[in-house]
């Protein structure tokens, strides 16, 4: 039998195209589909669905699965989402091995970013 194999992550979005957008400008990935309910979108192996959801099955603020990017500069990448929609969720950390920040996506799922040093 074989082993169980990952296909995507899933989130729940109110505005799909939107967040299709947020997704491919602010991190680069790349869309492959984009309605106004669906969108499949990827970066490397890492698959990601947004499907729409109704405001009230979006739970603002609330956490839910974390997204963990690295990327090459951590604070043109926060100003760039921000500028987009997203929250930075406390402040950007330098740690001995990079920089780090934690955000909320314009529907509230948590994105953490990693700069290594």
């Amino acid at each position: 039998m074989a082993a169980a194999s990952f296909k995507w992550i899933l989130q729940l979005h109110k505005d799909v195209p939107r967040a299709a957008r947020f997704y491919s400008e602010g991190l680069d990935f790349t869309v492959h589909v984009c309605t106004l309910r669906w969108a499949e979108l990827q970066s490397g192996p890492l698959k990601l669905a947004l499907m729409q959801s109704n405001d009230h099955i979006v739970q603002q603020k609330g956490y839910s699965s974390l997204l963990s990017f690295t990327v090459t500069d951590i604070n043109s990448t926060v100003t760039k989402l921000m500028a987009m929609g997203a929250e930075l969720d406390g402040p950007i950390k330098y740690e001995i091995h990079g920089k780090v920040a934690s955000m909320r996506c314009i529907d509230g799922h948590m994105l953490g970013l990693y700069e290594p040093a």
